[in-house]
């Protein structure tokens, strides 16, 4: 076989004998980033909920002490994934559970547990700065109400919580099609790890690995794209109407949205 003598006759042949394969390494990237941005999130949401649960003097003794336990070991959680790279993560992980526990996890089951147990680290205080930033009159009225703090949570604060924090949401899940190449670490077969199966045929790293960062480019701007359309569509129309009687007739008046002044 003749060998291109150009670069871009190279990514052209890359691409038609090892096309199948950068395919298959984009989907088991975006597989993994969105199911384990998914389950991070929810993961995530469930420790804002409990590390916001107020803890008063005047909690009898069975309530206040498993909160505190509780907001000790889930705030340990945050700081350690948070304060360690996901790397060394995903070796601990998967290599102690196989040692340990003589567990021996299918990579792609490991892959996900990483990366949800990393990205609800983060979306944990996420999620708890956007529940700190909705105004206290609203917590305080809903506890007024006879409301408790679960209720107060899924009916009023979170709401507004998570369009608040929807850009960091984005970024997180944008973080994660990026961080996931440290997986083949352990053997995951995602975008990065077939790179490298490509370009050592013919020890092309270059035009592979611009390749890779190619295809990487378009996921991140695509998502970041599609998730500022929702963002938009949750922020709802920029003009509204109030309907009301005055003098028994009906009038309307048209409020534009404050983002437009």
């Amino acid at each position: 076989m003749v060998r291109p003598a150009t670069f871009f006759g190279w990514v052209e042949l890359l691409l038609n004998q090892y096309g199948s394969l950068f395919l298959k390494g984009t989907g088991i990237t975006l597989m993994i980033a969105v199911t384990g941005t998914l389950l991070g999130f929810l993961l995530g949401l469930l420790v804002a909920i409990v590390r916001t649960v107020p803890v008063s003097r005047r909690d009898p003794v069975y309530k206040k002490i498993p909160l505190k336990i509780a907001h000790f070991l889930l705030g340990a959680y945050i700081e350690v994934f948070r304060g360690t790279p996901m790397m060394v993560q995903a070796m601990i992980i998967y290599y102690g559970t196989m040692q340990y526990l003589n567990l021996r996890m299918p990579v792609m089951v490991a892959a996900v547990v990483i990366v949800s147990v990393n990205t609800g680290a983060y979306m944990a205080e996420i999620i708890r700065g956007g529940i700190i930033s909705i105004d206290k009159g609203q917590k305080e009225a809903a506890y007024a109400m006879g409301m408790t703090h679960w209720q107060s949570m899924t009916g009023i604060v979170l709401p507004q919580a998570v369009r608040n924090i929807m850009p960091s949401i984005g970024n997180e899940f944008v973080v994660n099609i990026k961080d996931s190449s440290v997986l083949n670490v352990i053997s995951v077969g995602e975008l990065f790890f077939m790179s490298k199966s490509a370009a050592g045929t013919y020890l092309r790293y270059f035009e592979v690995f611009f390749i890779t960062a190619c295809i990487y480019l378009v996921l991140t701007v695509s998502i970041t794209r599609i998730l500022r359309l929702v963002e938009r569509r949750m922020d709802g129309k920029n003009n509204y109407t109030i309907y009301g009687s005055q003098s028994d007739s009906k009038s309307s008046i048209t409020i534009s949205d404050a983002k437009e002044a």
